[in-house]
């Protein structure tokens, strides 16, 4: 009667780490994936280009991908919870600043920092996640993670289609209180792991790379990266998801962009983006719940299923007019199927390299997902500048989902 007890208070403790992870990651993106209702005005009022918007996103992108090779091992050397509630905090202050930007310096310096700080939460969140949840959960746990991420997109958008009628300076001031407030909570109930709650840790799992070195002790730094540069399944689904965030971010920065259009004030076609991240939070939960139970733990399979349909809908979505009927269920369908993939590539982490490694892996992979999202921001902003169509931003998703399905089918057999 005791084992049963303490195990259903196990089973309590990490379904309420799991949620408390999740509330603040659902606040995380509004710092990050407002600027794109930011874009017009910023625009029109400093007289910036689109291209040169894309290079300040772009500037986000990359240094958000530095930190995250950063903050991953960190997280796995001296535990997650720290680094996300800091990173939430200074993302706060980072977006304050942004917001009284008068010049192309004063936007991309400090959004650049905010890209830094905000790597701060997902590999740090992902590795106490894998502290409470073995492999046979992993898929599904993480699909919710995701779904929290794209719930936070939904959030994101809501607020700043309404804070755009202040003006754009209050996008990067109003919705990232909600932050604070995510990061609170998450410091005051999360344990690192079930050690700090009065369980035993989960055991560790054989076979991974770490097993390969000295696994009687702690790994260097170098090391840990050894292990992943290692492993090249594992270095295919880093070139994959790269595609794959490339055809993500170029939808979340320049979607807005598009439904705005000319009238950004007052548009009442700003609504219909919001389908967007609705899409790609359902997508993100029904991949991982797919990978675990239809696929037995297989990622690979559901990532080129979802990325080859979310090539053909972003195609579809380059043929529509703005205004058409539709536009929702289609950029629904789009958000759906690109984001979808999300969970199936965290859980790849700790699965190719070992729960222990799975800070250092998702820091590695989100590195390359978000130095490929970097190159397509200042593409997109030229394509539409050349073309002057706000359509270009969907043949761009397209080719990139099509170049990430063709990548994971050469780790099939062993993911």
């Amino acid at each position: 009667m005791t084992e049963i007890r303490h195990a259903e208070s196990f089973a309590t403790a990490r379904v309420k780490t799991l949620v408390a992870v999740m509330f603040c990651y659902l606040f995380y993106y509004t710092g990050r994936q407002n600027f794109g209702f930011a874009i017009p005005g910023i625009s029109e009022e400093l007289g910036l280009s689109k291209a040169q918007l894309g290079w300040c996103s772009t500037a986000l992108l990359w240094s958000y991908a530095i930190g995250q090779a950063i903050n991953g091992q960190l997280a796995d050397r001296f535990g997650g919870k720290s680094l996300m509630t800091l990173g939430g905090m200074l993302s706060f202050i980072m977006n304050w600043i942004t917001s009284f930007a008068g010049g192309l310096a004063g936007v991309m310096v400090p959004w650049a920092g905010n890209g830094f700080v905000q790597s701060m939460g997902w590999a740090p969140g992902s590795r106490i996640l894998s502290n409470w949840w073995d492999r046979a959960h992993r898929g599904r746990v993480y699909g919710w993670y995701v779904f929290a991420a794209g719930m936070s997109s939904v959030v994101t958008y809501c607020l700043a289609a309404v804070a755009v009628d202040h003006g754009w300076r209050w996008i990067f001031r109003g919705p990232v209180v909600l932050m604070l407030v995510g990061c609170g909570v998450f410091w005051l109930v999360v344990r690192e792991r079930p050690s700090k709650a009065g369980f035993a840790d989960l055991p560790d799992e054989p076979d991974t790379a770490r097993e390969m070195l000295h696994p009687e002790r702690h790994l260097t730094w170098w090391e840990r990266y050894k292990c992943g540069f290692a492993c090249m399944p594992f270095l295919i689904g880093c070139a994959a998801i790269g595609f794959q965030n490339l055809a993500r971010y170029g939808l979340l920065v320049w979607v807005p962009v598009h439904f705005l259009g000319e009238n950004w004030k007052d548009s009442p076609q700003k609504w219909v983006s919001v389908a967007l991240p609705v899409g790609m939070a359902f997508g993100a939960i029904s991949a991982g719940w797919i990978s675990d139970r239809v696929f037995g733990g297989k990622r690979a399979l559901p990532v080129i299923i979802f990325l080859s349909i979310a090539a053909v809908c972003a195609g579809g979505m380059a043929m529509l007019d703005r205004t058409s009927l539709l536009a929702l269920p289609l950029l629904f369908l789009t958000g759906f199927f690109v984001y979808g993939p999300q969970s199936a590539f965290w859980a790849l982490c700790p699965d190719l390299l070992g729960k222990r490694l799975a800070g250092t892996g998702t820091g590695m992979m989100n590195f390359f997902a978000y130095l490929f999202a970097g190159l397509g921001e200042p593409l997109i902003g030229y394509l539409i500048e050349s073309n002057h169509s706000t359509h270009m931003v969907f043949p761009v998703v397209a080719v990139a989902c099509a170049l990430g399905a063709i990548l994971m089918s050469f780790i099939r057999k062993t993911a």
